[in-house]
């Protein structure tokens, strides 16, 4: 059975370098590649990475902004970054990427505490920056 409930399918993060970026994070946050050698060889437009089964992050280069005006009346706005992105993880996995960012001496955050979101209020959570500037939270609620 089909659940055709509202979700979230996809957020499309600007970055410079697609592999670079898909690299980092399978390698840091460890998230699963997508299209990444489809890319390179200029089969595909933009890599990806799996969230979950429902959820990507589409990796998309900074020269498809001129692209992506497609919005009437918005021109220019493509290539705008958000400001974050925020993933709920196990506490196990939470304290797994928190440990491979360490490792990869990427600056996290502070870890900060019952901050609300969409399952209530989180246990931990704490932000941290790809190589392209965009900002991530992780967070568990158990």
């Amino acid at each position: 059975m089909t659940d055709n409930t509202a979700r979230l399918d996809h957020v499309v993060l600007w970055v410079r370098d697609p592999v670079a970026a898909a690299d980092f994070y399978e390698k840091a946050v460890g998230l699963e590649p997508l299209r990444v050698a489809e890319f390179a060889a200029g089969e595909v437009s933009f890599p990806s990475v799996r969230l979950n089964e429902e959820t990507v992050f589409d990796l998309a280069p900074l020269t498809m902004t001129r692209h992506m005006d497609v919005l009437p009346g918005a021109a220019a706005s493509a290539g705008h970054p958000v400001n974050h992105v925020c993933l709920s993880l196990t506490a196990d996995d939470f304290d797994a990427l928190r440990a491979r960012l360490d490792e990869r001496a990427v600056p996290v955050s502070e870890l900060s505490y019952d901050a609300f979101g969409a399952r209530g209020k989180a246990r931990r959570s704490f932000y941290f920056r790809d190589p392209d500037g965009n900002v991530v939270e992780a967070r568990h609620y158990d």
